[in-house]
């Protein structure tokens, strides 16, 4: 099931910046694990659209919590909930 993340960066784009490296590493693990479906920050920068790939929400938080973004303060707030795509990217797409 897919669980759609919006969040609020913070103001410190110096420190964005310096820590984009790592969460970037951790989202493209992610991928590998077949935990993320897409991610992208808004154009801003004031914060992001992640779409997690996983069987709860308790389990799709941990994924965010597990960011190296959330553990360093970057997220300031979020709102994490379930997804329904139907039409799109045929990739992103159930069955």
């Amino acid at each position: 099931m897919k669980f759609a993340a919006i969040i609020a960066y913070t103001d410190d784009k110096e420190k964005i910046a310096a820590v984009r490296p790592e969460h970037r590493r951790y989202l493209t693990s992610l991928i590998e694990e077949g935990k993320l479906a897409i991610s992208g920050p808004f154009t801003d920068d004031s914060g992001a659209l992640i779409v997690y790939e996983a069987d709860s929400a308790s389990s799709a938080e941990q994924l965010l919590k597990d960011d190296p973004f959330f553990k360093n303060g970057i997220f300031q707030k979020y709102e994490l909930r379930p997804w329904n795509p139907v039409l799109g990217n045929r990739e992103l797409l159930p069955g």
